[in-house]
């Protein structure tokens, strides 16, 4: 009689459909799967699993946001929830993402190679991570997320693994403040990396190893002069603005077609595919995307169509990669640049790009 008094409280919240029962019935079967950890027989188990899949299921986003923020140290919650839990929005994900010991590493390489973005870059910066979730992370070669796993001082990156970071730095500007700090970056590597990171990384690099300064001087100040003055780009030609004048006249033209021509090095098609689905001026986007210390111009007019802010770390690098390192700013740009994307809406954020790119 009395495991019945205990179990009609239950019986009633799983019969309401009200989300605060909902959220009632999670946390009292939490409560007893804690109290009865490591005791529950493994048929017992399985069906407790298959009760909180079945009650995430049809649970509200903001109550799997508190649930998962309760079971990501849990070491006795059912692997299969962890894992719901982990590719769920990533506002419910993230400390799953981040803390949770029932993560094997099966599960955050598929997290790498499928999840979104967002997702990516949460298993980068989380401790501890081995050297297969390392190795899969760069595989990806995404610089949002290469900047994030350079920012993690706990992963286990091997020798030839930090290499192909420092190789990544090259081209990915964030990637050099982390990885000059990096307690895996050995002598040889930071050699290499001294020679495409600005001055104030330099010293940093100086303070840490000895290394030939005036040689790796030399050699920067060599290939500098060596290197040929490219042209000034004038912005997207009259081929890349009928093509994209196409695309938006069959309703073909999508936010996603950004990232694909920049994976191509188009940044004429980017420029004017981000002005057409903004509805800016052609030369409004090309003095963002020029501006030599300004990227927030870019993330304003990303903002205005709805890109998140997740997704700018990589599309600025990827624009920096094939214009020169522009827009400019460095990493301290990008961060000042992530408040366009609010909390106001897109038209805020258009009027707010177009009075901002008309004062340049």
């Amino acid at each position: 009689m009395e495991s019945l008094a205990q179990a009609q409280p239950l019986l009633t919240l799983a019969r309401s459909r009200d989300p605060g029962d909902r959220e009632r019935l999670l946390a009292r079967l939490v409560d007893l799967c804690e109290a009865s950890a490591g005791d529950m027989a493994p048929s017992a188990t399985a069906e407790v699993e298959a009760v909180f899949l079945a009650l995430v299921a049809e649970t509200e986003r903001d109550i799997r946001a508190r649930l998962a923020e309760r079971l990501a140290r849990a070491d006795w919650a059912p692997r299969r929830l962890i894992e719901t839990l982990a590719n769920d929005d990533i506002e419910v994900a993230r400390p799953v993402i981040a803390a949770s010991p029932l993560l094997r590493d099966s599960a955050l390489i598929r997290l790498i190679t499928e999840a979104t973005l967002a997702h990516r870059i949460e298993v980068a910066q989380r401790p501890r991570i081995s050297a297969a979730v390392v190795e899969a992370a760069l595989n990806k070669a995404e610089p949002a997320v290469l900047t994030a796993l350079a920012g993690n001082a706990t992963a286990e990156i091997t020798e030839p693994c930090m290499a192909r970071m420092v190789e990544h730095a090259k081209t990915i500007t964030a990637m050099g403040a982390p990885l000059s700090l990096h307690p895996r970056l050995s002598a040889k590597l930071a050699t290499a990396l001294y020679l495409w990171v600005g001055q104030s990384l330099r010293s940093a690099i100086v303070d840490r190893f000895d290394v030939d300064v005036a040689a790796l001087d030399a050699t920067i100040a060599a290939s500098m002069a060596e290197a040929p003055a490219r042209p000034k780009r004038s912005g997207p030609d009259a081929s890349q603005i009928k093509l994209v004048d196409k695309l938006a006249a069959a309703g073909q033209l999508k936010p996603g077609y950004l990232l694909r021509v920049l994976k191509d090095h188009q940044l004429g098609l980017f420029e004017a595919a981000l002005a057409k689905l903004g509805g800016f001026h052609v030369e409004e986007i090309h003095r963002a995307v020029t501006s030599p210390d300004r990227p927030e111009l870019m993330a304003l007019a990303l903002a205005a169509i709805g890109i998140d802010r997740s997704v700018f770390p990589t599309l600025l690098e990827m624009v920096r990669q094939c214009n020169d390192g522009l827009p400019g700013g460095g990493s301290e740009g990008a961060r000042r640049a992530a408040s366009a994307f609010g909390p106001f809406s897109a038209e805020i954020a258009a009027s707010a790009f177009r009075q901002a790119v008309a004062a340049v």
